[in-house]
């Protein structure tokens, strides 16, 4: 090829790339570089490869590229803007100044040199004004946290809030992070108070998203071991977060940095393979260790799940996986061979042998080869021998259960599992057993046999009539359950037909009755048929028609704890998906608010938080009157704690409730405290990847700033990325964001003409702009209006057509 093809590809792309097709001219690009191009051209080409990345927003390519074209040519001014550009973009401000001003030296009449270096100049003067502030900020915090006379105050709720939401910013985690800030939370989880370790937990899921170095330096101050440890709490929302932490580990140690400070990190060496062996050993440890929670068992699962084997089985290295069959494979059947509550056994729930069947089944699923399989199933053999050779009866209930836990997840290993001498003839002598636990375990191991078993025929021919004939013959309602193996579909054609015949009615009188019948444990049998009746959305129309919402009422205030919340959580599915007012008439809908506010708190499962915050999401959309009555059961701070965690849905849920307490005058006076950062969170839950979760954040975003415009003053103080995050709103294809967007720029354009002085001298006019030319929309109402309002301040000038 010749030098003219060089310079005829690179033509090529130019064209492409002033069409706006980037990819394409980054393709004409490549393809010119691998051609016997002279250094000179190679500088252009990769320069120009500098400009589409740009484009196309891959930052740290573009910096790469513009980097390769300055060593080819240390004089290429045109690289060392892009650099720049890309450097300020990855907020390695230090390193931008440097190339910019190298730029303003070599063209020192350049504007737009000068004006770049005077923008970036003050956003690090800004930097350093906020990470000053922050500073005391942090320290301020902490003093509160570990303060023992605070303990239980609002005072240190709201630190505790503060110092989450800070971490949620890089810069914030960063500050905390060179603050000596891990080890003064490992104090705050060495108090070993609820709210504080959840949100030291929290502060470190901060500091160590997708920052390999320090993760790897918070494992190192921490230890490993006692993190991992924090699983095994009894504590379910502490285990909760702490598998939430540890999953944010996991991806920092594979993936390694994808944003953050290059400053000192370059100097922490790390071994990220080393560290992940590290966690994953623990965490099989955790496994079989006597005084771990089930709940925090279970977590260790399904880490493990996620975090072992290969994302996708074209990677050829499952070298991770084989290292855990030998080191682990054990321990997971240990868990899935263990039986719930017995006295000495490992605790588990009812959840936790299907985890460990799932983990089975995926370090089955990513062997590669005959020899890594049959290694697999002579380990899993080799355990069930030792438990049922020589133990007793205990054993073989060990074995079985092991067998069953095999059949629900790698079905090869557990068909093979019942094959082995003695395993079916003890199976079926089980079931004659004249205990219930052992009856049990042989029909759990019978049910997954029938169901799976190919080289088991023994089973496949007699496990069915063994069923059976339990379901006939046994006088105890725990084995004829699993004997018939009820479906799910056979439990909904029951309840429709119980709705057929007015269980309702039947039930309603049953509540109005004062009865002595009417006993505690009947009220939480009601509770619980209630419950199953209201599960599918278009029953709930016949429950409410027959006065099953009016019934549930005095159910969820009266009666067993179990039973209470049974009802109250009954009472949240039918407020959510009917009009409340029709549901609940007249004063009632007021006596629905406190069984709501118990769902709320933490001895509650994870359902029953999301629903009861839907369900008061609406109610508080009602009136001022159900608002007051909500704050004075006193839910809000509940719900900001909410706002916090991991699970999306409840956090969404949680934002969306707070956005619509937000009518009421007593929350806005929350939010317009001094020394808090729940403004912070709206904001930075405006700029967030899940969509409900903007909206429902920048919808409350525009309602304060609408009620209250001295906040409008302090969103540009709250974080540095205010400005993109607003921008993002106005530039997003859901019209209701962008109208939510577009409100919160205007009632800041009105509220001060210095902040709308800042907006109009950033990209945001240029987006008003082109949203002031559309259709007769809200949006273009709402950015026409920041226009007229500019014009008036005289901050711009109407052009000649008057736009």
């Amino acid at each position: 090829m010749t030098a003219s093809s060089v310079e005829q590809l690179r033509k090529e792309g130019n064209e492409l790339f002033k069409c706006g097709d980037y990819g394409g001219a980054l393709a004409a690009y490549t393809q010119a570089l691998g051609l016997d191009a002279t250094p000179q051209d190679q500088a252009v080409l990769h320069r120009n490869r500098a400009a589409c990345h740009l484009k196309l927003e891959d930052y740290d390519k573009a910096e790469t590229e513009a980097s390769k074209a300055i060593e080819k040519d240390g004089g290429d001014v045109k690289a060392l803007y892009r650099r720049s550009q890309a450097l300020e973009k990855l907020g390695r401000l230090d390193q931008a100044v440097l190339d910019l001003q190298r730029c303003v030296s070599l063209e020192p009449k350049n504007k737009v040199f000068q004006e770049a270096l005077r923008n970036i100049g003050g956003q690090i003067q800004e930097k350093v004004r906020y990470m000053s502030s922050t500073d005391a900020k942090v320290e301020q915090m902490f003093q509160i946290l570990l303060d023992p006379e605070e303990k239980g105050t609002e005072k240190k709720q709201k630190a505790s809030q503060n110092l989450v939401v800070l971490a949620r910013e890089d810069a914030g985690a960063e500050k905390i992070f060179r603050s000596n800030g891990v080890q003064l939370l490992q104090r705050l989880l060495d108090m070993g108070e609820t709210d504080l370790m959840l949100a030291a937990l929290r502060t470190l899921v901060g500091i160590c998203s997708e920052h390999q170095s320090r993760t790897v330096a918070t494992l190192s101050i921490l230890g490993t071991r006692r993190v991992v440890s924090i699983l095994g709490v009894e504590s379910q929302a502490v285990s909760l977060a702490a598998c939430h932490l540890l999953q944010v580990m996991f991806d920092a140690l594979k993936e390694g940095v994808k944003k953050g400070f290059r400053g000192k990190e370059g100097a922490i060496i790390v071994d990220p393979a080393r560290e992940l062996k590290v966690l994953i050993s623990n965490l099989l440890d955790l496994l079989t260790e006597v005084g771990v929670s089930g709940q925090g068992r279970d977590n260790a699962l399904t880490l493990l799940i996620k975090a072992v084997p290969r994302k996708s089985l074209k990677d050829p290295n499952n070298s991770l996986t084989l290292w855990v069959i030998d080191q682990g494979l054990k321990k997971i059947l240990e868990v899935g061979g263990s039986l719930q509550d017995p006295p000495g056994e490992l605790a588990v729930t009812a959840n936790s042998r299907m985890s460990a069947s799932i983990l089975l089944s995926k370090l089955f699923d990513d062997l590669k080869c005959d020899a890594e399989r049959e290694n697999f199933h002579r380990l899993c053999e080799n355990y069930i021998k030792s438990w049922f050779e020589g133990q007793g009866l205990a054993g073989k209930l060990r074995a079985i259960q092991t067998v069953s836990c095999l059949l629900q997840g790698p079905c090869d290993a557990g068909n093979r599992a019942l094959e082995l001498s003695g395993v079916m003839e003890s199976v079926i002598a089980l079931c004659a057993s004249e205990q219930e636990e052992e009856q049990l375990v042989a029909v759990e191991a019978l049910i997954h046999a029938a169901g799976k078993a190919k080289r088991a025929s023994f089973i496949t021919a007699n496990g069915v009539s063994l069923l059976k004939d339990l379901y006939k013959c046994s006088e105890k309602d725990s084995i004829r359950i699993r004997a018939l193996v009820d479906k799910p579909s056979f439990v909904r054609a029951r309840v429709k037909k119980l709705l057929a015949a007015g269980v309702v009615s039947a039930m309603v009188c049953m509540v109005k009755t004062e009865s002595p019948v009417l006993t505690s444990s009947c009220r939480e049998l009601l509770s619980r048929v209630f419950l199953a009746l209201v599960e599918e959305v278009e029953d709930r129309g016949t429950v409410v028609a027959q006065g099953g919402g009016r019934a549930l009422i005095p159910l969820a205030l009266e009666g067993t704890d179990v039973g209470q919340t049974k009802a109250a959580q009954a009472l949240a599915k039918l407020t959510i998906t009917s009009n409340p007012e029709m549901t609940f008439p007249g004063e009632r809908i007021y006596e629905v608010v406190r069984p709501l506010v118990s769902l709320l708190h933490l001895n509650c499962s994870g359902l029953q938080n999301f629903e009861a915050l839907m369900a008061l999401t609406n109610l508080a959309g009602i009136s001022e009157r159900l608002r007051q009555k909500i704050l004075k059961e006193k839910a809000v701070p509940m719900i900001e704690g909410y706002m916090f965690e991991e699970h999306e849905m409840i956090r969404r849920a949680a934002t969306e409730c707070m956005c619509n307490l937000a009518m009421s005058k007593e929350v806005q006076d929350l939010f317009e405290a001094q020394g808090n950062d729940r403004l912070k969170l709206l904001v930075l839950y405006s700029g967030e990847d899940d969509e409900l979760l903007q909206r429902a954040a920048a919808g409350g975003l525009a309602m304060l700033t609408s009620m209250r415009p001295t906040l409008c003053s302090r969103i540009p103080q709250v974080t540095t990325h205010w400005l993109e995050i607003l921008q993002a709103l106005l530039l997003s294809s859901n019209q209701e964001l962008q109208h939510r967007g577009a409100v919160v720029v205007l009632n800041m354009v009105e509220a001060s003409r210095e902040i709308a002085s800042t907006l109009m001298e950033s990209e945001m006019m240029e987006i008003l702009s082109v949203l002031a030319k559309g259709d007769h929309s809200p949006v273009t109402r709402a950015a026409a209006a920041c226009l007229d309002k500019a014009v008036e301040y005289g901050l711009i000038q109407p052009n000649q057509d008057g736009e």
